[in-house]
């Protein structure tokens, strides 16, 4: 997927690239369609992990040295081998706007990363603030909404981002600002 997009998936390129037999692909997955019905499913599920990793709980919002671990994840996907499932996902969601079940299975998956990252954003919270759904999920949206373009710009061969610390920064600063245009009295 990462290097020859939709149209270039076979089952026996897979089968080449995983150094399987010939018609071992095929015989798991009869189509194409069902080839990338899997693909989509298993980059989904990774996805999920890596985020799940992130919100592990909210000890977890902060790696040594203050980095959060969306930042350290997110910057894995700047390098192989997270760069080919980046690649992949944005060939798999492209393809998903002509693919109705696959369009619901990432519905689904981005739902659940939503609901995820709102749980990164409440961790990051200042401890003495009252909880405001509103403004989280704005900050949810914003911060979700960048980490997506960086994904992009990976993806595209862009890496303007270069650390986890850098990113940290912009994920903070997002966050921050949102908060602070949120209590000013012109919002």
């Amino acid at each position: 997927m990462a290097a020859d997009g939709a149209r270039g998936l076979s089952h026996l390129k897979v089968d080449r690239k995983a150094a399987l037999p010939d018609g071992t692909t095929s015989f798991y997955f009869r189509t194409r369609e069902a080839l990338l019905h899997a693909v989509a499913a298993r980059v989904a599920e990774l996805d999920l992990a890596d985020l799940a990793y992130v919100t592990g709980g909210v000890s977890t919002a902060l790696l040594d040295g203050g980095v959060s671990t969306l930042a350290t994840v997110t910057m894995s996907s700047a390098a192989e081998p997270g760069l080919t499932r980046t690649k992949a996902r944005y060939e798999l969601l492209m393809h998903a706007n002509r693919d109705p079940a696959m369009a619901e299975t990432f519905r689904q998956t981005i739902a659940q990363m939503t609901e995820m990252g709102r749980l990164f954003i409440v961790a990051l919270q200042p401890a003495d603030a009252a909880a405001d759904r509103a403004l989280i999920d704005d900050q949810t949206f914003a911060v979700l909404t960048f980490i997506n373009g960086v994904l992009f710009n990976f993806a595209r061969g862009d890496h303007t981002v270069r650390s986890a610390e850098q990113l940290d920064r912009f994920i903070s600063a997002i966050v921050s600002g949102v908060a602070t245009e949120t209590r000013s009295p012109t919002a």
